[in-house]
């Protein structure tokens, strides 16, 4: 059996961001709401409060948790594509994933948010020149990146927390 903390296998930084390799993650990018959504199809209140492994994050967190994932990190693109060499803020996710409204909101507030941040980010990644996504930024955690870069990492973000929940329904028989 994988790892079930990284059911698509972790985060690998890529060693190039060419224009193939970004319109690919672009698109990926595009495809993870409705994906997401769909792993959360029909699971009732019990199964959106069931972890998706030991020790980990239940359902309904981890859709939280993606939300505020990538409204984070739509902020962190503009900032890089706007000022020389900007440092982004990090966040506590721990500590996101354990407020009130991550343990008990309905997951559509979430899925709806998702949806909508993602129309304007793909609308953003679209219109960016090949230059753009060697602009650089730095992480206080990771130290120097580029959009490129933080582009591969959140295409593949998106599609990591959906199979967190979709690698649970199969272990489930949901």
């Amino acid at each position: 059996m994988t790892d079930p903390r990284y059911p698509i296998g972790r985060f690998e930084a890529p060693r190039t961001a060419g224009a193939a390799e970004c319109s690919d993650w672009i698109e990926q990018i595009a495809a993870a709401p409705a994906a997401l959504r769909a792993a959360v199809a029909g699971l009732d209140e019990e199964q959106l409060e069931t972890p998706y492994r030991d020790g980990g994050w239940v359902v309904r967190q981890v859709v939280h948790h993606t939300a505020d994932s990538h409204v984070n990190a739509y902020t962190r693109f503009r900032l890089a594509l706007t000022e020389s060499e900007p440092t982004i803020r990090t966040y506590d996710e721990k500590a996101w994933a354990v407020l009130s409204d991550a343990r008990s909101a309905p997951v559509e507030e979430s899925l709806s948010l998702v949806a909508a941040i993602h129309t304007r980010w793909v609308r953003l990644l679209r219109s960016l020149g090949d230059d753009d996504f060697s602009r650089r930024f730095h992480h206080p955690e990771v130290g120097p990146m580029t959009v490129g870069s933080l582009l591969a990492l959140y295409a593949w973000h998106g599609r990591h927390h959906a199979a967190h929940v979709t690698s649970l329904r199969g272990r489930r028989g949901w």
